[in-house]
């Protein structure tokens, strides 16, 4: 168990840090919204209306005080692509259709008084790493609202990861059920079987339970590669052969463990605050159901969510 942060009693009750990985739902409506919802200049507006459904119900189940929205803008300038130039260069750019309604989310975040989070150098991950890691030395738990299982290594004793469209929520102890290895080890993991999703190669020929076997026996990457000359006298099919890929591959496995870990040091605009939620901006509020063209029941949802009165259209 790790010690209680300096000033903070170990039993005192925590303050809850909600923390959402916004790309995710973005895209997912996006890909799951009908193709019918247009903005006053006839672009798509799909996308939106399914994060703002989204955002609605979080909003209303949670209630949060404390609550900062990720986005991604380090599409092609993040730190990791300086690393290795081929990370996430299997995706497809976004089309102008959604990249405009990424702007539009952001801006419902902001007119709601929600903390925004975006970096041209970080991704989300990172944001959501550095904000969790800092409020937890102020007696926060965090909530993170994700299905990412890179987003699992950063759940300490009090944390959750909470995979909204599911409704699964888990700490670090629910981690190895999911993904077979502790969440300090998710790193570790991702540099050995690599990530498809992300473009990270891993070392050829170790898949997922050769992965998580190896670093049950060896607890850590580091003490793999220093102690690989024990791996061919494992109980594991084709020890041999898989030390010799550790030994061929070293190099890209430590590469893979960098690109695969979230950094948590990245400077935050309201930090200091500890992303408390705002008064919301109603003239921006109205201005935005306007342009997006949201019905009326979805603006006084919104306008509700925002604690301000909802007057109709006459």
């Amino acid at each position: 168990m790790m010690p209680a942060p300096a000033g903070i009693h170990p039993d005192a009750p925590r303050r809850t840090l909600y923390l959402v990985d916004a790309s995710l739902y973005v895209f997912r409506a996006w890909h799951s919204m009908p193709d019918e919802f247009r903005d006053a200049e006839g672009w798509p507006t799909n996308a939106v209306h399914g994060f703002a459904r989204f955002l609605l119900e979080l909003l209303d189940r949670t209630r949060p005080q404390h609550i900062a929205i990720a986005f991604d803008e380090a599409l092609d300038s993040c730190f990791r692509n300086a690393l290795y130039p081929a990370y996430k260069a299997n995706r497809e750019p976004a089309p102008d259709e959604l990249r405009r309604q990424f702007a539009h989310c952001r801006a419902l975040c902001v007119a709601l008084g929600l903390c925004v989070l975006g970096h041209r150098e970080y991704e989300a991950d990172d944001l959501i790493g550095s904000a969790c890691i800092g409020a937890r030395g102020h007696g926060f738990k965090a909530v993170i609202v994700s299905a990412d299982k890179d987003l699992s290594q950063l759940l300490g004793e009090h944390d959750e990861q909470w995979d909204f469209a599911r409704g699964q929520r888990w700490g670090a102890a629910g981690v190895p059920a999911r993904h077979g290895v502790a969440a300090t080890q998710i790193a570790d993991y991702l540099a050995l079987t690599g990530d498809a999703v992300d473009n990270i190669p891993g070392v050829p020929g170790i898949g997922a339970k050769t992965a998580a076997a190896l670093l049950a026996y060896f607890g850590s990457l580091d003490a793999l590669l220093e102690r690989v000359e024990e791996v061919p006298y494992l109980r594991l099919r084709g020890a041999a052969a898989c030390a010799a890929r550790l030994r061929a591959h070293r190099e890209q496995a430590l590469l893979c463990r960098q690109l695969a870990t979230i950094a948590c040091d990245v400077p935050l605009l309201g930090a200091d605050t500890h992303f408390v939620r705002s008064t919301a901006d109603g003239g921006a509020l109205a201005g935005l159901c306007d342009s997006l063209r949201f019905g009326p029941m979805t603006r006084r949802r919104l306008f509700n969510a925002a604690g301000l009165e909802f007057a109709p259209a006459a």
